[in-house]
């Protein structure tokens, strides 16, 4: 199987080491900047984003800058998996729009507002700049660093297409790497897209010391806002039981290699938001920080209640103090359960 990877961050790179393990697949890792292509190449390891994994050496790299990349690679692919930030992913994407094998991303998260209009996910931004594509999602609860190293990983494959969920199991089905197929396309990007701005409230509240109760207590309510934007949005509720939405959310929200759960201690250290995050690893985006303001414009759009995204959104914009934060949520008014 010809696999093209669009995108040599930390992702990209381990999925592509993950892929090449089988050598039946012949795995290509588009890369854009030169001087990293180079390092690539002459070092087999990405020292930026995935220092101390080899890269193998069936592991074939070519410049994104080049003709011959989307001529000569993605056209002769099998699968073509985007590996970049959500914020180009509409620009590749119109790159991508005539090439026929499935497309999958792999960013997760919401597209920041374009003239007024509410914030993307992935599959709206697709319907608009290229509707032809058949196109899917590969999202779960995972670091890249440990499935570069071959640890035990579950993801999930999701698009309405029943072909690319089989290309995508194809490509990365593994003894390492299990992948579960799912058609709730749009159920698992709100989880990747809320399980970010969940984990930075979840590093507040144990940055401040406010102890295992309260953080049991902040995913699960956390679980409940995620579900309810899914569901406004047209996701199934039980999607958000599984990999893409609890699973995603308990890593992220716990793990102390996730990026957004470090912004949350560093602000409950009392960086400020420049501050925490510059903290992070250089050159990397921190999506939940980008993403809290149009997942709160799009569950006000839809009438649904978020009030721990909401509390993160006012800190963020400076409205609102640790302690404020706190007090809001606690001090809500009695609610029944679920809902």
């Amino acid at each position: 199987m010809k696999i093209a990877i669009i995108g040599a961050g930390a992702w990209g790179t381990a999925l592509a080491v993950s892929a090449t393990a089988n050598p039946l697949h012949q795995v290509t890792l588009g890369v854009r900047d030169a001087d990293h292509l180079q390092r690539l190449q002459n070092h087999r390891e990405n020292p930026r984003y995935l220092p101390g994994v080899v890269l193998p050496g069936a592991l074939a790299f070519a410049s994104l800058d080049s003709p011959e990349w989307l001529d000569g690679t993605v056209s002769c692919a099998d699968l073509t998996v985007i590996a970049t930030p959500m914020s180009a992913l509409r620009q590749i994407l119109g790159i991508l729009q005539f090439v026929r094998c499935p497309v999958a991303w792999l960013c997760k998260g919401f597209e920041a507002p374009i003239s007024g209009h509410l914030g993307l996910m992935g599959h709206e931004i697709q319907a608009q700049s290229a509707p032809g594509l058949s196109v899917g999602m590969l999202s779960g609860p995972s670091f890249a660093a440990e499935l570069a190293r071959g640890l035990p990983t579950a993801l999930v494959a999701a698009s309405v297409h029943a072909q690319v969920r089989q290309a995508l199991v194809s490509a990365f089905h593994c003894p390492a790497l299990r992948i579960y197929a799912n058609d709730d396309i749009v159920g698992v990007e709100v989880g990747g897209a809320v399980k970010n701005v969940l984990a930075i409230a979840t590093g507040l509240c144990d940055g401040l010391g406010l102890g295992l109760n309260a953080r049991a207590a902040l995913i699960t309510r956390g679980l409940a806002e995620m579900t309810r934007l899914g569901v406004a949005l047209g996701a199934r509720a039980e999607t958000f039981m599984g990999l893409s939405g609890l699973g995603d959310l308990v890593l992220t929200a716990t793990g102390d290699m996730s990026r957004n759960r470090q912004v949350g201690l560093a602000l409950a250290a009392a960086q400020t938001l420049a501050q925490a995050t510059r903290s992070t690893q250089s050159g990397v985006v921190v999506e939940g920080v980008y993403s809290a303001r149009t997942v709160l414009q799009r569950a006000v759009h839809l009438g649904v209640t978020m009030p721990i995204t909401q509390s993160v959104v006012a800190l963020l914009d400076g409205q609102s103090t640790l302690q404020q934060a706190v007090a809001s949520l606690m001090g809500r008014d009695p609610a029944s359960e679920p809902g």
